[in-house]
């Protein structure tokens, strides 16, 4: 009964198979959705797009921003948990709690980097209420960015929002 059979597979295919990129054949980049994280509008010339990178390990948990240029991503600056030992947070380095310390680590050190820590101080004294950055006439507006997570999924409570909320709040 095998001479019936038709093989699928047979030289021509393989003569004119592609492969894909290594990081799609290893499963760990989307390359659809990064398009449309790193492509620029055109009416925008030379304006990077920034983007918030999170990345969740088992023992780490890694916040950098970046733009994209032709020769690779730029890395503006990062953050990292197991830098929390030396703010006083020695355990718990992948919780909940590590997520927000890391993005507020990552905000100032963005805000000291494009000297717009002076010009915007974020809130000194805790009362509890919301606070929004409001723009200064005559100064550089809020830094903007968009969150890159990765493959991981951004459901509602995922430690991804509190990273988020956090470096815009210290704005």
């Amino acid at each position: 009964m095998t001479g019936f059979v038709k093989v699928v597979k047979n030289k021509a295919y393989f003569k004119r198979y592609q492969v894909k990129f290594r990081r799609r054949r290893e499963g760990k980049t989307d390359f659809f959705a990064r398009k449309r994280l790193v492509i620029q509008d055109k009416n925008k010339y030379n304006t990077p797009k920034y983007r918030m990178i999170v990345r969740f390990s088992n023992r780490d948990i890694i916040c950098q921003i970046a733009y994209a240029k032709i020769e690779g991503d730029m890395i503006v600056c990062a953050a990292y948990s197991h830098e929390l030992p030396k703010y006083g947070i020695s355990v718990g380095l992948t919780n909940y709690a590590a997520a927000y310390c890391t993005g507020l680590l990552l905000a100032r050190r963005l805000l000291n980097k494009f000297g717009l820590d002076k010009v915007y101080e974020g809130q000194v004294e805790v009362t509890g209420d919301e606070f929004n950055v409001e723009s200064i006439d005559g100064q550089p507006g809020a830094f903007t960015c968009y969150l890159d997570a990765g493959l991981a999924r951004t459901t509602t409570g995922n430690k991804f929002w509190v990273q988020v909320a956090e470096t815009n709040w210290s704005d």
